[in-house]
């Protein structure tokens, strides 16, 4: 059987299952001489419905001073999978972690706690997770006091749960992504209980604010709302994430404050569909684009955000990006596929022409952007007069970069069940002719730069040479050139010398009176 064709019922055999005990609080089971303690468990079926219940922000979080030394003297390890959001979520675990006493480390030994916080928009990841858990198998062994546990979107998967229930029983704690706030209290439970503890909610849970956040580097992750009601026919997000539920505007504005006094360079704002923000409030009107001309009058030198949906670009969200100042001009805005069949396929619902002509009006109110995207090669059907849909789409666009896949069917998602036709050899080749094309965009992108003097927010030493330093310009682009590392985290003027495809090189300009290129 191909690995495009996984069998997952040998995942579903708990015919040596026992429950122990089942009540309005859970059901603990014995499955291979583990017990297992099950608060509550994904329902995919819940998970596709949208209610109208109400989402309540709740603000009063502080840790109880009872869980403040569970971790006194303890180290916690947190391998994080996937996207920014991922990445955001890491921070409040690593947050929570840290007010519970736990430090960090990077030593799997020394470890106390294990966390792996997955992603599940590709099979790939889910692969890299499972070989992970592998690996931790036999430091669980050496080590059984020490807790494992999986979290993320992966948790929120039926699947994968069960796959864990039988096929990974030395697993400690299991949650997902509409209950991180909860860790403390699951990690108490496992500690005491010395059995496995499962907690997932397939209903997505409340807003919660104030929870703590242990950010590292220069750029400050601002989630501003949760979820996406979009249900693209090969995305498993909507199911992992929930509803959208967008953040209230006082309590991104005032982190987004926090931050800029802190002295945070740069913000990127996340979710899973920025700008459907605000769709979802009742009691005011006010979208993506009054958030975004907020935290224009902000001082805090860069706003990013990701990821976009081309259906909610509206107008006024441009002319916002367009008043530029610290909205920089870099938009990521996924396309997916150039053809318009296939976007019907994908319930993209935008045509090839409107995202063109989105595309043109962008370009037209933002002069110096750089458009970059997503692109899915293989979707089920996909002709080989489609794929140069997506060629000649791209040409016309002329993106800077993008992030190209193979399609890979979801358990759970509507084209999980279209026939996988396009052979894994077509899909393979249609992926180098694009990346290929991609990379000589961005190329000729890069030479346009030659004789510029850029602004570079510097990141860190290059890690090919200790002498270089490394960092990105407005536009996202990477920028090697020489200097000390005292000057990381400051920025600095680059005149541009040398431009390759991946990244461009420059010399460090000190003249002040240089002019800036908006690149």
């Amino acid at each position: 059987m191909s690995k495009e064709q996984k069998d997952y019922s040998k995942y579903f055999d708990f015919s040596d299952a026992k429950i122990l005990s089942e009540d309005e609080n859970g059901k603990r089971i014995r499955i291979r001489g583990r017990e297992i303690n099950i608060l509550s468990e994904p329902n995919h079926r819940q998970e596709k419905q949208r209610g109208k219940q109400d989402v309540q922000v709740l603000y009063d979080t502080a840790l109880p001073e009872e869980f403040k030394t569970i971790g006194l003297g303890k180290f916690y390890l947190v391998y994080t999978f996937g996207c920014q959001m991922n990445e955001h979520d890491s921070e409040t675990i690593k947050g929570m972690l840290e007010q519970m006493g736990y430090k960090p480390t990077e030593e799997r030994m020394e470890a106390d706690i294990i966390l792996l916080n997955t992603c599940a928009i590709r099979e790939n990841a889910e692969d890299k997770v499972f070989g992970e858990l592998g690996h931790l198998k036999h430091l669980k062994t050496e080590k059984p006091d020490m807790l494992l546990g999986v979290c993320g979107c992966m948790s929120q998967e039926e699947g994968v749960v069960k796959r864990i229930l039988s096929k990974h029983g030395f697993v400690d704690l299991v949650f997902g992504t509409h209950n991180i706030h909860r860790l403390p209290h699951l990690i108490q439970e496992a500690l005491f209980s010395k059995e496995m503890v499962v907690e997932v909610w397939s209903k997505e849970g409340d807003i919660v604010e104030n929870l703590p956040k242990k950010r590292e580097g220069l750029r400050g992750w601002v989630n501003i709302m949760y979820g996406c009601d979009k249900f693209c026919t090969y995305c498993i997000v909507p199911f992992t994430r929930g509803k959208e539920r967008s953040r209230r505007p006082e309590d991104v504005i005032a982190e987004v404050r926090e931050l800029a006094r802190q002295g945070f360079k740069e913000i990127t704002l996340l979710g899973q569909n920025v700008n459907a923000y605000g769709k979802d409030f009742t009691d005011i009107n006010y979208t993506f684009a009054n958030l975004m001309d907020d935290i224009h009058k902000i001082d805090i030198p860069r706003v990013r955000f990701t990821t976009s949906h081309p259906r909610d670009f509206d107008d006024h969200l441009i002319e916002v990006l367009a008043k530029g100042g610290n909205l920089v001009e870099h938009i990521h805005l996924p396309v997916q596929s150039g053809s318009s069949q296939v976007l019907k396929k994908m319930s993209r619902k935008y045509t090839r022409e409107a995202y063109l002509e989105l595309a043109q009006k962008i370009k037209k109110a933002i002069p110096d952007v750089v458009l970059t995207s997503d692109f899915i090669v293989g979707f089920p059907g996909e002709t080989d007069e489609q794929f140069e849909e997506t060629l000649s789409l791209v040409r016309e666009v002329g993106y800077d970069f993008a992030y190209t896949y193979i399609y890979s069917p979801r358990e759970g998602t509507p084209a999980a069940v279209m026939e996988d036709n396009v052979p894994m050899e077509v899909k393979s080749e249609r992926l180098q002719r694009l990346n290929a094309l991609i990379n000589e965009q961005s190329r000729k992108s890069n030479d346009r730069m030659l004789g510029r003097t850029v602004e570079v927010l510097v990141e860190g030493v290059s890690k090919n040479n200790e002498s270089m330093l490394s960092g990105r310009t407005r536009s996202n682009k990477l920028v090697h050139f020489e200097g000390s590392a005292d000057l990381i985290g400051s920025f600095v003027h680059v005149r541009i010398t040398d431009p390759m495809t991946w990244y461009i090189k420059g010399d460090m300009i000190t003249d002040p009176s240089v002019a800036i290129d908006a690149v």
